[in-house]
């Protein structure tokens, strides 16, 4: 795996991916993180459930993608730290040929990185230290360029990052500099907290987040889908609850209102 310096790492203030390392049950988290991941589980005691059905849609999500798609490269932007699943886990075991360069703006996940994102002997991985609010930058960046081919269709993963950017962000502007860049027939893969089931205590997390330094901005499914998905193609079953994309043969879901996150897989014409 490629290397890349990265900023010195602040324990002192919590960051979104090692929160979600928390709720997910990892350890690669500090003090300030669980504070404040603890007073988010106050106001939304399903958080933890979130997390987890967040993390099997993007599963499901690239299995989908390196198998029935045939997609053999992947940018995952806000990858969150490495736990088990990880998209060049999943993609290379269904094709070991699959290219994959992770992008999180947190240090401590350049770290992890190095050690753990580790690519089958047929593919390649890279990871880049860079932020989701600066798109041309990523795209630019020479390891991005290096191991992935932008004239062959990829999928770009934007799973539970998006509502870390306000209006004042210009999200739609950083997905539209994005999904310009991709060649026809790539995918986009996005996930987003919502405000459909439980918005009062959705409203409350993000009160507490951004009491604790984190901005967010929760979207009702609607909002998230006109942001995420503009004239691209949804792949079946649309822009769903994340426990309700392609689950299988799952019987027992769970409630809508524990879960609170929106997805969406979607093809570029």
């Amino acid at each position: 795996m490629t290397e890349q310096a990265g900023p010195d790492l602040d324990t002192s203030r919590p960051h979104p991916a090692r929160i979600y390392d928390y709720l997910l049950g990892g350890k690669s988290n500090f003090a300030a993180d669980r504070a404040l991941a603890e007073k988010m589980l106050q106001e939304t005691p399903g958080l933890r459930i979130a997390a987890r059905e967040n993390r099997a849609f993007l599963g499901r999500a690239v299995r989908y993608l390196a198998g029935e798609a045939g997609v053999r490269q992947f940018l995952d932007i806000g990858t969150g730290l490495p736990t088990t699943g990880n998209v060049h886990e999943v993609a290379q075991r269904i094709a070991p040929e699959s290219r994959v360069v992770y992008t999180d703006n947190d240090p401590m996940v350049l770290a992890h990185a190095r050690a753990l994102l580790t690519s089958a002997p047929g593919g390649r991985t890279a990871y880049i230290h860079a932020d989701l609010r600066d798109p041309a930058q990523i795209l630019a960046d020479p390891q991005v360029r290096n191991v992935l081919d932008f004239g062959k269709p990829l999928a770009l993963v934007l799973v539970a990052v998006l509502h870390f950017l306000p209006d004042e962000d210009k999200p739609a502007e950083v997905v539209a500099t994005l999904l310009d860049a991709l060649p026809p027939g790539s995918y986009l893969v996005a996930s987003h907290t919502a405000l459909d089931h439980a918005p009062a205590p959705v409203a409350a997390m993000e009160r507490a987040a951004r009491a604790g330094g984190i901005r967010t901005q929760q979207r009702d499914s609607d909002d998230f889908a006109r942001l995420a998905f503009p004239g691209l193609e949804l792949v079946p079953p649309g822009v769903v609850l994340v426990s309700e994309w392609r689950p299988g043969n799952s019987i027992l879901l769970p409630d809508p209102a524990q879960v609170n996150v929106y997805c969406g897989v979607a093809r570029k014409p």
